[in-house]
């Protein structure tokens, strides 16, 4: 590691602990049609598969998800492509804790952003993990069917 990562951090890992069996969980991380309702920078519209990926609206305009292939581990990673091109992978893990509970577990990557935008998108992540707690804890997240 770098000097200047030690000092400002490359990542930040932002986490949740859920009341929720964590494959039931899972099934909600990683279907991409619940991400509007808990991640708010992709929340505001129809969400539609094109061949392997998904496209939605966004305050940027609209952009392609790509999720890691279905899997027992609870790694629910994603890109996502903004309307640039740019595409930005994002860690995300469902891990168990008990039977009835998990820790949903998101690496936001520093990348290029100065002090202030890094602390402003932890926030924005952070809240976005709040929805999914209530989400998942006071709806129970239905979905409807599987996304693959």
């Amino acid at each position: 590691m770098s000097e200047h990562d030690m000092r400002t951090g490359a990542s930040r890992h932002l986490d949740v602990v859920i009341e929720r069996p964590w494959r039931t969980v899972y099934a909600i991380v990683s279907d991409p049609r619940s991400l509007p309702r808990w991640a708010a920078g992709l929340a505001g519209g129809e969400v539609r598969r094109e061949v392997t990926q998904w496209s939605m609206p966004s305050p940027m305009g609209r952009v392609l998800v790509s999720f890691v292939p279905d899997n027992e581990y609870g790694v629910a990673d994603h890109t996502v492509t903004l309307p640039s091109g740019e595409s930005v992978l994002n860690p995300l893990r469902v891990l168990p804790l008990d039977e009835q509970r998990c820790e949903v577990v998101f690496t936001l990557r520093r990348g290029v952003m100065s002090e202030e935008e890094f602390a402003e998108d932890a926030a924005a992540v952070s809240a976005d993990l709040a929805a999914l707690k209530r989400l998942c804890e006071e709806d129970g997240g239905d979905v409807g069917p599987a996304r693959r």
